[in-house]
């Protein structure tokens, strides 16, 4: 429940391997299917999706929650996080802390995590404990008891948790920074964790008040995925889930963004920084969203591939130039984040080798960006980034774990089952004029920030801070 993630690098493979990337998941043959699911809602309007994954006899439940940081009221950032926290510390028939006390003993692991957009809880356990999982995560769902004491413990947990994995480490103060700054009106502005003073004003109340207003069947998804039987998990699901009523979900109401006129410039000094870092991030449509100034929501699978042949890997323009042939830059990369309810982003990341000027980078990079909207993809390039994009098929789907959280993640922003089923047929069917539009379309510096993350030599040495991340990640947990 403490690792800090961002709103970054859903589809990338490290974010792949735990589950959250969609988008990358593909297969070259004709009309493949990603993870072939039932499912069906229940009469209180609880969604339940089931993967029959029968390779060892263990079982991953999640329940994701269609709420995330973007939901929060004004003032009270850090409050979906914030509840994620509080949703261990007991029932009217659980005690306080025993829930993650009672999955261990049976040999199973939980935890949970926050985004933008959703709110999610998991367990992993052996096949034969879901009758006890669900049974739990049923009784949290609206039993939730809280006292202030452990209220206020909880908070000066999260509060630590804020200070040590974002304030200090500049790495994560630059993107909370660039986030802020290129969502000028919409919430996803606010970071996922919240802002330090709002986190400290948070209560009980706060608490209570987001629970009921969001946490009920009709506004969450179970998933199940693992040896199990589809007939089985329907009759637990109406056992545990079913006498749950449904309740009055409040509409979301999102901002909107502004037309962006100028590109935006952030630069962190601080002397913790060993490693220099560039990162550029452009607005973007996501798969659910899109609009007459970033393009439809339909266009998203052409930029994927646009992203895998800009810095997808070893193979990558960005590689090839930056770092193989100039030795400019230890690393490069561009990814794009396509799983959002509202925008999403297109971002870049480059490490310069030592003795290299973050400005030399960047002129660089401007470089392969203007390569690419002057000449273009090729239709090799194109096939190839398609290709690298949908090999990992097959051990996609002998993930327990990563089918579940895919098709979590998906449902969770506005998509459907079918979007991710046929999500290989999709990618295979991008063209190379589709790609080449997607770049003039996304890749406009009107609509970016770029930052800078530097030593500041002038304060004298400190304690050294974390090595910055290629690509930034996603949640809060």
């Amino acid at each position: 429940m403490a690792d800090v993630a961002r709103r970054y690098a859903l589809i990338f493979f490290q974010t792949l391997l735990t589950g959250l990337g969609l988008f990358l998941l593909g297969s070259g043959e004709a009309n493949a299917k990603m993870f072939s699911p039932t499912t069906y809602t229940l009469d209180n309007g609880l969604q339940v999706v089931v993967v029959e994954n029968h390779r060892s006899a263990i079982v991953t439940q999640m329940v994701w929650y269609r709420v995330g940081s973007a939901d929060e009221p004004l003032g009270k950032s850090g409050i979906a996080h914030f509840l994620e926290h509080l949703m261990f510390k007991g029932t009217h028939t659980i005690a306080v802390v025993q829930f993650s006390k009672i999955i261990a003993r049976v040999g199973g692991r939980d935890n949970a995590f926050t985004s933008t957009d959703y709110t999610a809880y998991y367990q992993n356990l052996a096949s034969d404990q879901l009758d006890l999982a669900m049974k739990l995560e049923s009784d949290r769902m609206r039993n939730l008891v809280l006292d202030e004491h452990n209220v206020e413990t909880e908070l000066q947990v999260v509060m630590e948790e804020r200070r040590s994995r974002t304030d200090n480490n500049p790495s994560a103060l630059l993107s909370e920074s660039m986030e802020a700054t290129l969502f000028q009106n919409h919430p996803y502005h606010r970071p996922i964790i919240g802002w330090a003073q709002e986190i400290a004003g948070l209560n009980r109340q706060d608490a209570f008040d987001f629970y009921g207003r969001w946490y009920a069947p009709n506004n969450a998804i179970l998933v199940v995925a693992g040896d199990v039987d589809p007939a089985h998990v329907r009759e637990l699901a109406e056992k545990w889930f079913g006498p749950i009523p449904k309740a009055d979900i409040p509409v979301r109401t999102r901002l909107t963004e502004p037309v962006q006129h100028t590109e935006r410039l952030v630069t962190l000094k601080d002397p913790r920084v060993e490693q220099p870092r560039l990162t550029r991030l452009y607005l973007a449509p996501s798969a659910h969203y899109g609009d007459a100034v970033l393009g439809t929501k339909d266009s998203t699978p052409a930029i994927e591939v646009l992203a895998e042949i800009l810095g997808g890997g070893s193979s990558s323009r960005l590689n090839m130039d930056l770092v193989l042939k100039r030795k400019s830059a230890a690393a490069a990369a561009a990814w794009y984040d396509p799983v959002a309810v509202d925008y999403s982003t297109f971002g870049f990341s480059v490490i310069p080798r030592n003795g290299v000027a973050i400005e030399t980078i960047q002129k660089q990079l401007d470089d392969q960006i203007a390569l690419i909207l002057d000449k273009g993809a090729t239709a090799d390039e194109v096939q190839k980034a398609k290709d690298r994009l949908t090999v990992g098929t097959a051990y996609q789907r002998d993930s327990v774990q990563t089918g579940a959280r895919i098709i979590g993640s998906a449902l969770a922003t506005g998509l459907t089952v079918d979007d991710v089923e046929n999500w290989p047929d999709t990618i295979q069917a991008v063209t190379v004029e589709q790609v080449n539009q997607a770049a003039h379309r996304v890749l406009d510096r009107t609509r970016s920030v770029t930052g800078y993350l530097l030593p500041d030599h002038s304060k004298g040495a400190t304690e050294t801070g974390p090595v910055p991340s290629l690509i930034p990640s996603r949640e809060e947990r």
